[in-house]
C-alpha cells in the first residue's frame, strides 16, 4: 500500500503592511508678504536718482549751479535765477535785477491781481528815482493802510504789504522802509508818544509783516522814520498823502552817471580856475600897455623940441 504524502506546510503568514492616510492639505493663495520691499525699492531708486543728480551737477557750467544754489538758498525762488520754482508762477519776476522799468511794469501787473486794486490804484505810486524804485502807499483822509493814529497797518494795507512782499523777496535788491506823517501834531496824554515814534512804528511793522510774508530778513537795509520832515505836498502840510509807506527797492549796482557826474565836478570847478588866470595873463599885458603910454609920454618931449630945434633958424 503505498504512503501517502505528507501535506505541504502552509507558507507563513504575511505581515500586515501599515496603512499610511496621507492628507494633503488644499493650498490656497499665498498671505502678503506686507510692503517691506516697496520701501527698500524706494531707497534703491532714491539713492539711484541722487547718483545721477550728482554726476550731472559735475559736469554742469558755472551759471546752472549758481542757479541751483540760489535756489536751494531761497526756495521761494529768486526771480533772476533761472531754474527756480518761479518758472510756475503767473506772475514771477524775471527780469535783470537793475532794471527798474520793467520791474516797476512786473510790480504793476502783480498787484492788479489784487480783488480790490482798483480801490486802491489811486493811492499806490511807483516812480524810479536815483535811490531805485520808490513804491509809495498814499493814505486817504479815512486811513487807508493805516489807520489814523495806530501803528499797525489795517488790512487793506496788510494785504498790499503781504502781496509786495510775496514779488520782492524773489529779488537779490536791498530794500529801504519808509514812514512819514503830515504836520498835523500827534501827542498822546504822557507825552511821550509823538510824529516821531508813530512814523517809525509804521515803518517797523511793515517791515515785520513783509518778512513774514516773502522778504529775507537780510534783505531790509534800513528802516527810517521821518515824521513830517519829507512832507509829500509841503503846500498842504495836514494833507493826508503825505501819510505814506514808502518801500525803497535799491539798485544791486548803482548806475554809473551820477558817480561820473560827481567825478567830473571838480574838473568843471578847476575851469574857472583857469580863466581866472587869463585876466591875470590880461593883467599882465596892463603894464606893457601902460609902458607903450610912458613910451609915448617919453617920446612927448621930443616933439616939443623939434619946434625949439626949429626956433633959431626963425632967429637967423
Amino acid at each position: 500500500m503505498a504512503a501517502q504524502s505528507e501535506p505541504e506546510a502552509a507558507p507563513p503568514p504575511q505581515p500586515v503592511r501599515p496603512i499610511f492616510i496621507i492628507k494633503r492639505k488644499k493650498a490656497g493663495h499665498a498671505g502678503h508678504h506686507g510692503g517691506a520691499w516697496k520701501v527698500a525699492y524706494a531707497d534703491f531708486v532714491t539713492a539711484m536718482m541722487a547718483l545721477f543728480m550728482v554726476l550731472w551737477l559735475m559736469g554742469a557750467d558755472d551759471k546752472i549751479k549758481e542757479a541751483i544754489s540760489a535756489f536751494f538758498n531761497n526756495p521761494t525762488g529768486p526771480g533772476t535765477q533761472t531754474g527756480t520754482n518761479a518758472a510756475g508762477a503767473g506772475n514771477a519776476i524775471q527780469l535783470a535785477k537793475d532794471d527798474m522799468a520793467k520791474l516797476r511794469e512786473k510790480m504793476e501787473q502783480a498787484l492788479k491781481t489784487m480783488p480790490n486794486f482798483r480801490e486802491m490804484k489811486d493811492h499806490v505810486e511807483m516812480t524810479i528815482t536815483s535811490d531805485g524804485l520808490r513804491i509809495e502807499l498814499l493814505e486817504t483822509q479815512a486811513g487807508m493802510f493805516f489807520e489814523s493814529g495806530r501803528p499797525l497797518p489795517s488790512a487793506t494795507g496788510a494785504e498790499l504789504l503781504t502781496r509786495l512782499a510775496e514779488e520782492l523777496g524773489k529779488m537779490p535788491n536791498d530794500l529801504l522802509i519808509e514812514g512819514h506823517t503830515d504836520a498835523k501834531p500827534f501827542v498822546t496824554k504822557d507825552g511821550f508818544y509823538s510824529n516821531w515814534e508813530l512814523a517809525t512804528d509804521r515803518a517797523n511793522a511793515a517791515r515785520r509783516l513783509m518778512e513774514a510774508h516773502g522778504i529775507r530778513s537780510e534783505q531790509v537795509a534800513q528802516v527810517r522814520g521821518y515824521a513830517a520832515r519829507q512832507l509829500r505836498h509841503p503846500e498842504d502840510p495836514e494833507n493826508a498823502a503825505n501819510r505814506r509807506i514808502s518801500v525803497i527797492v535799491q539798485y544791486v549796482n548803482p548806475p554809473p552817471s551820477p558817480a561820473k557826474a560827481v567825478g567830473e565836478a571838480p574838473k568843471a570847478a578847476g575851469e574857472p580856475a583857469k580863466v581866472v588866470g587869463e585876466p591875470a595873463k590880461v593883467a599882465g599885458e596892463a603894464p606893457k600897455a601902460a609902458a607903450e603910454p610912458a613910451k609915448a609920454a617919453a617920446e612927448a618931449p621930443k616933439a616939443p623940441g623939434e619946434p625949439a630945434k626949429a626956433a633959431p633958424p626963425a632967429h637967423k
